[in-house]
Order: structure tokens, then sequence, then C-alpha cells
């Protein structure tokens, strides 16, 4: 049966939970079936295509770090906290001026 893989979400989760444990024995110390799912949207499958389950889940084991990693970097180059932190420092870091 092909289905989206939004469709798949609910019988997929334990896959998504083992890869996040996975990934946390690595070090991504917070790294949740959340953040697998989501890495997965933007890198590997780019929006919602129709697959079998078990190309999904395929796909859930196959999640290299390297892709991960790169996954958390533009995540947080998106995220306005860090922009805001970033600018919040390098202001603090300008020489006063009289």
């Amino acid at each position: 049966m092909i289905k989206t893989v939004h469709e798949w979400k609910p019988e997929i989760e334990p896959a998504l939970k083992s890869k996040a444990t996975e990934l946390r024995l690595m070090g991504y110390d917070k790294t949740t079936s959340d953040d697998v799912w989501n890495c997965l949207i933007e890198k590997v499958w780019k929006g919602t295509p129709s697959k079998r389950v078990y190309e999904v889940v395929q796909d859930i084991f196959h999640l290299s770090s390297n892709i991960y990693m790169s996954y958390l970097t533009v995540t947080a180059y998106k995220d306005d906290d860090l922009a805001a932190s970033i600018a919040a420092l390098t202001e603090n870091d300008q020489p006063d001026t009289i």
C-alpha cells in the first residue's frame, strides 16, 4: 500500500524513536523523534512524497549523522533567537565612540 509519508507517521513512530536514540548515543543529546521526522521532511523527502511503509522505515534508518548535522545547522541559522543573540553580542563588542 502506498501513502504519503505524513499518513505513515503514526505507524512508524517506533522507528523514529529508535533513530533519535541512536543519534543521542552519537552525541546529539537533545534529539527527539520529531527532530528526526522534520529532518527527513526537509532533507531527505523534500516534502511529502508517497511511499510504501518499508521505504519510509528504510529512509529513517539510513539517515546519516552528516545529513542530520546539516539539518541542525540550517535550523540554527533560521532561528530568530539565535540571530538576536548574535546581534546583541556583536553590538556589545563595538568600541564606544566619543
